[in-house]
């Protein structure tokens, strides 16, 4: 059964994380955090979303991100 919609709403706040799978690694090296981050630079710059904090682990990540609009 899928979660329920995320409430969506001006200036909210969200913890976004992802794990690999078995708790396995998702990023092989640092340039591979790099690109990661260049892909989410460029999303967050596209819906204008602001990101007040992130943690890039080997095998997860965490994300405290505000919607302003």
């Amino acid at each position: 059964m899928a979660r329920k919609l995320r409430v969506e709403y001006p200036g909210a706040v969200y913890h976004v994380m992802s794990r690999g799978s078995e708790r396995r690694d998702i990023f092989l090296d640092d340039r591979d955090k790099e690109f990661f981050l260049s892909l989410f630079s460029r999303a967050f710059k596209k819906y204008g979303l602001l990101v007040h904090a992130y943690v890039l682990m080997d095998n997860h990540y965490h994300l405290l991100v505000e919607t302003p609009e």
